[in-house]
């Protein structure tokens, strides 16, 4: 099943006025949210590498919402479930175990790695200094989103940036 965003009040007035501050390029993904496209879909429209990224901050800015789900095989959508579902940049539930830090010790290694593998250490010291000093998982994910910026911005992050940040979030 593919998710389908379509604008919310606050993305047309968005659209419109241009009051909420957005970037160009966060701007250009709010105005192809149409509420038929899938987000597969948009991203073979959009040269955005962080598209999902970005679409999560538009939904959970409010800019956005899902809408529907369209079966790819057969092609039908259907209305989105009445309950909602978590915002697609969301931490899964934070369950601390007593006694267990290597899911911490794993996404702290997991986000120190892939930076020194695609964007080097030099360039990233000071992240890679507040990912090691970071306080249990709140605080990885108070650097999640730097971390993410920092990858998309090396050509071979941007490569793997999706994945990566799946990998990621299954133990952040």
């Amino acid at each position: 099943m593919a998710v389908v965003f379509a604008k919310t009040q606050k993305g047309q007035t968005e659209v419109e006025t241009r009051s909420g501050g957005l970037s160009p390029r966060v701007r250009r993904v709010l105005i192809m949210v149409d509420g038929r496209r899938t987000v597969d879909e948009l991203r073979g429209m959009l040269a955005a590498d962080d598209l999902t990224h970005t679409l999560g901050m538009l939904e959970e800015e409010g800019y956005i919402a899902m809408t529907a789900l369209k079966d790819e095989r057969s092609g039908q959508t259907r209305a989105a479930p009445d309950h909602p579902l978590p915002a697609i940049t969301a931490f899964r539930p934070l369950v601390i175990q007593s006694g267990d830090p290597s899911k911490l010790d794993k996404a702290r290694n997991f986000m120190a790695n892939t930076l020194n593998v695609f964007v080097g250490s030099l360039g990233a010291s000071s992240l890679l200094t507040r990912i090691e000093t970071a306080e249990g998982h709140e605080g990885l994910r108070a650097v999640f989103d730097e971390w993410y910026q920092a990858m998309v911005s090396s050509r071979d992050g941007r490569r793997e940036a999706e994945s990566l940040r799946t990998k990621l979030l299954e133990v952040i």
